[in-house]
């Protein structure tokens, strides 16, 4: 197919339709998904919890070497590796680096922060929700887009949110992290004309039943323009974050 579109028997919109179509590399454990981004903007995603090194290892060098054994032209990564698994993985994967506090395990460049139209705020309302919320960072600068972090400026203090409303006002969408009652999202959603997109986090005490608390009050958020996403999902919500700001304007 690729011969045929570089000879002009077929399009470019023909050619990225087939190799969407192509299948995935089996694996004795897994059907990876090489052409994910051709079809979606994105790459299959890791996640490494439930899996041995040896298994993330083996994803991640599949998904960096792509289907036709090419080199990588989009960064991939792993969510959710304990830094006693990624010192294996980083062994094992050219190219791998480690970041400990969202649990990352990334195999190539970050690019440059151009296929956004905007700027994605990341907001947590306390610092143990940081994990989570670097999680939803980093998947959405690996998808190409600004990144900025507004962390530890919960309820409890809410001066510490105002101060940053030029940051905040600026933002494209806002990814608001919180744990315990999880009512951060709707303050902010009422002061600012931006799509918040929720996450509630498991940090909390007993009642907050590992965060079913503040994921029932953001889905009971009176604020309009709240999305929620599921308990400690960072990557769910930096892929919307990304796909609602996608620039879709055609490069000159």
């Amino acid at each position: 197919m690729i011969e045929a579109a570089v000879a002009g028997r077929a399009t470019v919109e023909e050619t990225t339709h087939a190799l969407s179509e192509l299948p995935f590399r089996e694996l004795e454990f897994a059907h990876v998904d090489t052409h994910r981004h051709l079809r979606t903007g994105f790459p299959e995603v890791v996640l490494g919890e439930g899996k041995t090194p040896a298994q993330i290892a083996a994803i991640l060098n599949v998904l960096r070497t792509g289907h036709e054994g090419g080199g990588a032209r989009v960064p991939v990564f792993a969510t959710r590796v304990s830094a006693e698994a990624a010192a294996a993985v980083l062994s094992a994967v050219p190219g791998a680096r480690y970041l400990p506090v969202p649990r990352a395990v990334v195999v190539g460049e970050t690019p440059a922060p151009e296929l956004g139209r905007g700027v994605i705020a990341v907001v947590s309302a306390g610092t143990s929700d940081v994990p989570v919320a670097e999680e939803a960072a980093l998947t959405a600068e690996l998808a190409g887009n600004q990144v900025e972090r507004v962390y530890d400026v919960g309820v409890a203090g809410l001066h510490r949110l105002i101060a940053h409303r030029e940051t905040l006002a600026a933002a494209e969408i806002l990814i608001v992290v919180a744990g315990m009652e999880g009512a951060l999202p709707s303050v902010v959603a009422g002061l600012y004309a931006r799509p918040v997109i929720a996450v509630p986090t498991s940090v909390g005490y007993g009642a907050s039943f590992g965060g079913l608390a503040a994921l029932l009050g953001m889905l009971n958020s009176c604020a309009s323009g709240v999305a929620v996403v599921n308990i400690d999902n960072g990557f769910g919500a930096g892929r919307m974050a990304s796909m609602l700001n996608r620039n879709r304007t055609p490069a000159t």
